[in-house]
């Protein structure tokens, strides 16, 4: 049963038959929770057709459709809104119809395929909190865009090259000693952060000395001598030194395993892997190219640099003079190698911190210069960063959140929390493990993904856990309330059948309220899909846990005399059940049966 199009087409009759106009061009809405209705019909537009004020307009149309409609029971006006309550008959055909769909949640392939890149992290460093919101953010945007029936293409670029890993190479070279991930039992990605740091101590050092003799910073950094071998570093790289090929490959190898580990505890994957070291080339040829046709241009010293001042930005730097590369080069080089490899993708998003709105914007206008169409379909999923209580997380001096030990944090606080309330009685060792990691994780995915992702965040790790508030473990309790409940019924051989579900005449407030959640499941998908934004789920399916939890606490479930009332809220349990595990999935994030 499509409501909206039904009703849609009601209130277009209904402005025929009182005004005398024809039109579609008008806006339903939901309504606002604190008035009475479901959905709302703004009326401001309609008086150049009625030639009455708002109010006025909103109560005409209303009489009618009290008078002529098959779903419209009641109305009252705010100001120039006209607020409609649906028939109980109409709501429960409309769950009848809900509760008889075998895949609820899932829209039908639509034959578009779109690609969404994510983490995209450098090889000097491990995964930290500012990843998670990334690798969280954009699979659960894949995940919605496979709910809307897309083929979905998750990809990452892996930054494995440039001046930031060599680096790490330099500090390991001159410091480290031999230092391996088996021999010091550090785990890899740590173990060449560890030398990032210590790279940029010692970088702060000579810096701070070269500047005693009377040395400007920025050149200070430039003749610092560890910068001079990180350089020199970068230069043998791009010209295939075997020597220090063999170091990158060395150290970017105990990188990965140690990144394929946090990914499999994060819950993440991946369809390809890019990487720069592969990318940069084609974008260096691209560049040439485009100075051959003139889209670029050289300066003295032999770098190219492309302007953007025509376009109200500025000119950028796309080799440097001494021929190497830089991030917009190989981005360059990755976007077209993508489009080549999936030529049917209707776009390309970038899943990339707000910090490279700049970077993006420069990206896709080049691109287009080049003469690539496909460019206006490219996005730059954008994003506010994560900070914490503690203030802000700085790579290089070692004080970032490693994403591996506040996942640990989160379980072992999930652990001693979920002990203390007792919600493990019954289980052995291996289902309540599974439990304290299914809400550890879970209430960290939800508290990062709950926010709109343009919105820059603070993450408080003890609100997030909490089984109280807006948070995943309530969410994820709700679940596990409903699934006894279900068992019960289960226990009780209590069936459900849709010919005494239609036989329903009336519904309380609370299980309209519930049909009406349900019910608008689809379009909060779809505008989470438009608005690349998992906050969307994460509110609905919040709003859907608290509204069950009041009615659980309103209404009589297994009390009840009415074998068909009975019934219709045991189905209503098992929908809400099936769509909080279906939300919570599209956020990547389990929900236990018990709890």
């Amino acid at each position: 049963m499509n409501l909206d199009s039904i009703l849609r087409t009601e209130i277009q009759q209904a402005i025929q038959a009182v005004f005398g106009a024809d039109t579609d061009q008008f806006q339903v809405q939901p309504t606002n929770a604190e008035f009475e209705g479901s959905h709302t019909l703004v009326c401001f537009p309609l008086t150049k057709i009625s030639k009455k004020n708002p109010e006025e307009t909103a109560k005409i149309v209303g009489e009618y459709l009290i008078a002529n409609s098959q779903l419209v029971a009641a109305y009252n006006v705010v100001k120039g809104f006209l607020n409609l309550s649906l028939k109980d008959s109409v709501w429960v055909e409309v769950f009848t119809s809900l509760f008889s769909q075998a895949n609820l949640g899932q829209l039908p392939k639509n034959g578009q395929e779109i690609m969404i890149e994510y983490s995209s992290p450098n090889t000097n460093k491990p995964l930290h909190l500012g990843h998670l919101r990334n690798n969280f953010l954009g699979w659960s945007v894949a995940e919605i865009y496979k709910a809307c029936g897309y083929k979905v293409h998750k990809v990452q670029i892996i930054n494995d090259r440039g001046i930031h890993i060599c680096k790490s190479m330099a500090a390991w070279k001159l410091y480290g000693n031999g230092e391996t991930p088996k021999s010091s039992g550090i785990k890899g990605d740590h173990l060449v952060g560890k030398y990032y740091v210590e790279f940029n101590k010692v970088l702060t050092e000579q810096v701070k000395e070269l500047e005693a003799k009377g040395i400007p910073k920025e050149e200070a950094e430039k003749q610092a001598p560890i910068m001079k071998v990180a350089i020199d570093m970068l230069r043998k790289w791009e010209y295939r030194d075997d020597e220090t090929l063999q170091l990158w490959k060395m150290m970017n190898s105990w990188v990965y395993e140690g990144f394929d580990t946090t990914y499999k505890k994060m819950g993440v994957d991946f369809d390809k892997l890019y990487y720069e070291s592969n990318t940069f080339l084609l974008g260096k040829e691209q560049v040439l190219t485009g100075l051959e046709n003139g889209v670029f241009f050289k300066k003295e010293d032999g770098s190219i640099w492309v302007d953007l001042t025509g376009d109200g930005l500025d000119q950028k730097v796309l080799l440097r003079s001494d021929g190497t590369s830089v991030y917009m080069t190989q981005d360059i080089g990755t976007a077209i190698l993508r489009f080549h490899d999936y030529p049917n993708i209707n776009g390309q998003v970038y899943t990339v911190g707000n910090e490279q709105e700049y970077h993006f914007k420069v990206l896709f206008l080049i691109l287009q210069k080049l003469g690539y169409d496909w460019a206006k379909r490219c996005y730059h999923l954008s994003y506010g960063m994560v900070d914490l209580p503690t203030g802000k997380m700085k790579s290089r001096e070692g004080t970032v959140v490693d994403a591996d030990d506040l996942i640990d944090e989160m379980v072992a606080e999930a652990r001693k929390q979920t002990l203390e309330l007792g919600k493990t009685e019954g289980m052995d060792d291996e289902e309540s493990g599974t439990l304290f990691n299914m809400i550890g994780l879970g209430a960290l995915k939800f508290f990062l993904l709950k926010v709109d992702p343009k919105k820059k965040m603070l993450f408080d790790p003890n609100e997030s856990i909490q089984l109280q508030g807006f948070t995943g473990p309530f969410i994820q309790y709700t679940h596990a309330r409903i699934k006894a409940i279900l068992r019960k019924a289960d226990s009780l051989a209590i069936k459900t059948d849709a010919e005494t579900l239609k036989s329903i005449t009336s519904l309380e407030t609370s299980e309209k309220a519930l049909v009406q959640l349900v019910s608008g499941f689809e379009s909060k998908l779809k505008e989470a899909a438009k608005d690349y934004s998992p906050a969307v789920i994460a509110n609905y399916v919040y709003e859907l846990a608290k509204t069950y939890n009041q009615f659980y606490q309103a209404i009589p479930i297994f009390t009840e005399n009415d074998n068909a009332k009975l019934q219709f809220r045991i189905a209503l349990s098992k929908t809400v059940a099936n769509l909080i595990k279906r939300s919570m999935k599209i956020l990547g994030i389990d929900v236990p049966e018990r709890m």
